[in-house]
């Protein structure tokens, strides 16, 4: 069984920011909420596993409530 990967994985996070910050200038918090809705329930298409995806959705919720 694979795990939640937790650890830098991306290589060149701060472009990928940069693009998501560009995606949202000009929408209005509505329509940030609902981007942000959509590429959640895409990229959790992409992962496919729900135990990764439990597993995420803990590690954010916690990581909120701090």
């Amino acid at each position: 069984m694979t795990s939640l990967n937790t650890k830098p994985n991306l290589a060149d996070a701060d472009e990928f920011y940069a693009r998501l910050m560009a995606a949202h200038e000009g929408l209005t918090k509505a329509q940030s909420d609902a981007l942000n809705a959509r590429l959640i329930l895409i990229l959790a298409n992409h992962v496919g596993d729900a135990g990764i995806l439990n597993e995420a959705l803990e590690a954010a919720a916690k990581s909120a409530r701090k």
